[in-house]
């Protein structure tokens, strides 16, 4: 018997897996800049519309560089396909929409993306979709949420800001037991760190913007899955056209090579990050799931490789107070996003609620106090030392 062969490395598979172009040869996979194909003659055009002959046909459907993107993001989610798309918010919505009806019912978690809330409320609503929202963490919650017309559970794991990390396990066995699907966003965890298909999800979702790119020059967006999953999503994004520019999706595939090199560092800036601001007398709160007083530090080492870069922490003070904090910042820039080799920080009041009333923003846990630093490579020692002094400002 054929003893069975090491599944290879994450980094070595994010080198390699995909790359190798039969046609031209090319170590770098080729840019291809086009919006169209060509056909030799007529009989090449027929033996594809009969589906006879796989090959590109338009820049909206196909195209080879983004052939070597999807196929690298596969291997290293364990998944048989995935589908590009041109930002996190166009795969998501995309997807929604290829598996909803009119009328259908979903459930979601309350800690996510404010767009992806916002899409919910005012366009899903449209085609009176019906939204429950439920605890994170509650898998009892869930349970209890799910209708003979749910169609699919959606969260992210970790959840933004706060990095909750859903038992996956325990709400896939859960969900399937009612003909429920499973997505999950796993932009803040990214294959590196967590693997959700191998937990019994069935579609994965991430704002490729973020860790896969990692140097915060591009936007993009990926669903990975198993091929009848994707076949509708892959389907409606042909119709709606949210595709991926080709150049982009070259600088995507150009990061995604030192993806398990740079998951090293921010898994472990993140954590000498938490730890240092934890003991600090000027911060109250840390949410880092690596951290024993995070509320599902159980679950996430159970299912975690690892708990990336964003450290949310909230200010012994008022607005003013964190304020003069980050503005005291010298490493992290003041900006949105997350992810990149680049430390960012934000003020969540200011950055992304400032337009909900106090009450809302309270409603969704955002304090004015509340901030979210998504750590880069810098050398950790050098983070530590800035947000100390910065925290003098307090």
């Amino acid at each position: 018997m054929t003893k069975p062969t090491r599944r290879a490395g994450d980094s070595t598979r994010a080198v390699h897996a995909g790359q190798r172009d039969g046609e031209s040869h090319a170590l770098v996979p080729p840019i291809h800049q086009t919006s169209t194909f060509w056909f030799r003659d007529s009989a090449e055009l027929r033996e594809f519309a009969e589906g006879r002959l796989e090959r590109d046909e338009y820049g909206r459907y196909s195209n080879p560089t983004w052939r070597v993107v999807e196929h690298k993001l596969s291997d290293l989610e364990g998944a048989e396909e995935t589908v590009l798309f041109s930002s996190g918010m166009s795969a998501a919505t995309t997807t929604f929409l290829a598996l909803l009806p009119k009328g259908g019912h979903i459930v979601v978690t309350n800690d996510c993306y404010r767009r992806t809330r916002q899409f919910i409320q005012q366009f899903l609503s449209k085609l009176e979709v019906e939204a429950t929202v439920i605890e994170p963490a509650n898998t009892a919650a869930l349970k209890d949420a799910l209708r003979d017309d749910t169609v699919f559970f959606f969260t992210e794991s970790p959840t933004n800001p706060y990095l909750r990390v859903i038992d996956l396990p325990e709400a896939a066995r859960i969900c399937h037991e009612r003909g429920t699907k499973v997505i999950i966003d796993g932009t803040f965890a990214t294959p590196i760190n967590h693997r959700p298909l191998d937990q019994g999800a069935d579609l994965v979702v991430h704002s490729a913007t973020k860790y896969l790119g990692g140097h915060n020059d591009l936007i993009a967006g990926t669903v990975s899955g198993g091929a009848e999953e994707i076949k509708p999503v892959r389907e409606a994004c042909g119709v709606l056209g949210g595709i991926l520019d080709p150049h982009a999706a070259y600088l995507l595939l150009r990061g995604m090579k030192t993806l398990a090199l740079r998951m090293e560092r921010h898994n472990a800036n993140g954590l000498a990050v938490a730890r240092a601001l934890e003991g600090h007398p000027k911060v109250r709160r840390v949410h880092y799931p690596g951290l024993a007083s995070h509320p599902d530090h159980a679950v996430a080492s159970q299912l975690m490789k690892g708990f990336a870069g964003v450290v949310t922490f909230e200010i012994e003070g008022d607005l003013e107070a964190a304020i003069r904090f980050t503005d005291a910042c010298r490493v992290p820039y003041i900006a949105p996003s997350l992810g990149g080799v680049d430390a960012l920080v934000e003020m969540p009041v200011l950055m992304s609620y400032w337009d909900y009333p106090p009450e809302e923003r309270q409603a969704y846990g955002i304090t004015d106090s509340l901030v979210r630093l998504s750590c880069g490579i810098e050398d950790a020692e050098d983070l530590i030392e800035d947000l100390e002094q910065a925290l003098t400002q307090v």
